[in-house]
């Protein structure tokens, strides 16, 4: 692997990048930043709803992408044997279950998402700084729901 994607910059120095980001988003377009958004206009545009995809459309392109030329940069496998820590902590038929109980969670957080009005980005660093209640209360809902699942989930193992 690359020796510059070992090391990221550190949380002080990307923390406010993606501030910059939401402020910017909200200086200059009056929108707020989330991936959402652009699966939303992804489907909208699949169905026919809307004719072009928006920015957000982009965005949610560019995190797959970026994913993507990160990985082939990378030249050497991001994730070995399996599937990190459901191959490590479940054998056999627990895999195929566990694996199936994510599949459904993800359905579950995009409902959520939608229905909240956003994403944890749209929600969390979006709605919360632009001082709307209801991201507040969507991202403690989310942010203790993580924390609780995590706590049950160490008490299985």
């Amino acid at each position: 692997m690359s020796a510059t994607l070992l090391h990221r910059p550190a949380w002080y120095v990307l923390g406010p990048l993606i501030g910059l980001v939401v402020v910017g988003l909200a200086a200059t377009i009056n929108e707020r930043f989330g991936v959402l958004g652009g699966f939303s206009d992804v489907v909208e545009r699949a169905t026919g709803r809307t004719h072009a995809l928006g920015w957000k459309s982009w965005l949610l392109f560019g995190v797959l992408a970026g994913s993507l030329v990160y990985r082939l940069i990378a030249g050497a496998p991001t994730v070995h044997h399996g599937y990190g820590w459901l191959t490590r902590t479940f054998t056999g038929h627990w895999q195929i279950l566990a694996g199936a109980v994510l599949v459904v969670a993800g359905g579950l957080i995009g409902f959520g998402a939608k229905t909240a009005g956003g994403c944890t980005s749209g929600n969390g660093l979006g709605g919360c700084a632009a001082g709307s209640t209801a991201s507040f209360a969507a991202t403690a809902t989310f942010m203790g729901t993580a924390i609780v699942v995590s706590f049950v989930i160490k008490g299985l193992i």
